[in-house]
């Protein structure tokens, strides 16, 4: 029995890439949240295999890690050449609010618990290839990057990994972005990257974040990474050539996919 009201899946005579669409009615969304979903081919008969959270930016919804980003190329590349275990991809829209949720909870909308919550249920009950004990991690870019950085720390025990590419790493960076004013995202329990590692510091999964060279959010992420040593918790930081753009997260997307792999 299904625990969402109503559920759209893709047809598979229609599908191809290995991409599966799912659509769903939740409380959390006060209506309708749609997934986009990478399935490796013949993998049905393996069942719980990990999911893999992918959070996009803003002004993006469910399509774009795929069709911007392309990781389904380079999760699929990998899995052939044996350097990566399967694992499906699954990339949720944040809501659809304004320039982007930041996948918090607002007044009347849980962005927060539609990633947390309904995103890996509704995909253990209708992808085949997974099942009740698949194991999770989540990770983002820019606002996307924010939210996993922030869910994996609020919810610990959810994840095996984490990973952010370009993260903001302050809620208030947010209007470098977006039109909304502040206002409307708070208030916000630990809207700063740092207080919500730092409060389950003891229980973190598997945490990487990386930066371009070139990103205005450069200095933040430096920040982030000095106060995160001086606290003595375990991190992967890394910087590359690049600025806040597609072609920085189409080649680095790859780190994040191996990384996950690795807490399996």
């Amino acid at each position: 029995m299904s625990s969402f009201r109503t559920i759209e899946i893709s047809d598979p005579n229609y599908e191809a890439l290995g991409f599966r669409f799912l659509s769903v009615k939740t409380p959390h969304l006060r209506g309708r949240g749609d997934i986009c979903l990478y399935v490796p081919p013949d993998t049905e008969e393996l069942g719980e295999l990990p999911i893999y959270i992918l959070l996009h930016g803003v002004y993006g919804s469910d399509w774009i890690w795929a069709l911007k980003g392309g990781v389904h190329s380079t999760a699929a590349l990998l899995m052939r050449g044996g350097q990566i275990k399967p694992a499906i991809i699954a990339m949720p829209s944040d809501g659809l609010w304004g320039d982007g949720s930041a996948y918090i909870r607002h007044e009347a909308h849980n962005f927060e618990q539609w990633i947390v919550h309904d995103v890996p249920l509704v995909i253990k009950e209708n992808i085949e290839a997974a099942g009740r004990n698949s194991k999770l991690c989540i990770g983002g870019l820019s606002m996307g990057g924010y939210g996993a950085l922030r869910l994996g720390g609020l919810y610990p025990q959810l994840f095996q990994a984490v990973s952010g590419h370009s993260s903001l790493t302050k809620l208030e960076q947010l209007t470098q972005f977006v039109e909304e004013p502040l206002s409307e995202y708070l208030p916000c329990p630990k809207p700063d990257i740092i207080d919500v590692l730092l409060a389950n510091k003891s229980e973190l999964p598997a945490l990487r974040f990386d930066c371009g060279e070139s990103d205005d959010l450069l200095a933040a992420n430096r920040m982030l990474h000095e106060q995160l040593k001086e606290q003595g918790v375990q991190h992967q930081y890394e910087e590359f050539s690049g600025g806040h753009e597609w072609p920085y997260w189409q080649k680095h997307v790859e780190k994040t996919l191996r990384f996950f792999d690795l807490h399996v």
